[in-house]
């Protein structure tokens, strides 16, 4: 089986790096993190479980994306999931920009991360793909 460079990989890894870190903020301690970051109160079950919810879910891409590092038949699902993944949280930063107004400093440079982790990806996959 051949190994995938880390050249071909740099997405992944990067992308992985930042939504374990995204999902351990939301999810690790809400309550106490949350209101510290953001410009609210987690006061109930409800709110919580939300948040780690979506800790669970960035885990299990960011996850993913490992084992499409580590194994060169899945690095292809694992990208595109990559792509859909920043690119859609991009999309919904995008258009809450239109509906809610410009976003505190953080939220902005996140979507502009999140846009640079997808067109990236696409180019992996242009580059990469390519050469198979």
């Amino acid at each position: 089986m051949q190994q995938n460079s880390i050249q071909q990989n740099v997405h992944l890894l990067l992308s992985s790096i930042i939504v374990i870190a995204a999902a351990l903020v939301y999810g690790l301690s809400p309550s106490t993190v949350l209101p510290e970051l953001f410009d609210f109160q987690v006061q109930t079950p409800d709110l919580s479980n939300v948040f780690r919810a979506i800790m669970g879910l960035y885990l299990a891409f960011a996850l993913f994306w490992v084992v499409g590092m580590l194994r060169p038949n899945l690095w292809k699902a694992a990208t595109f999931s990559q792509i859909l993944f920043m690119g859609g949280l991009a999309f919904g930063r995008i258009l809450s920009l239109f509906f809610d107004g410009v976003p505190s400093t953080l939220f902005a440079a996140g979507t502009i991360g999140e846009l640079i982790l997808a067109v990236f990806g696409y180019c992996q996959v242009k580059i990469y793909l390519r050469k198979t």
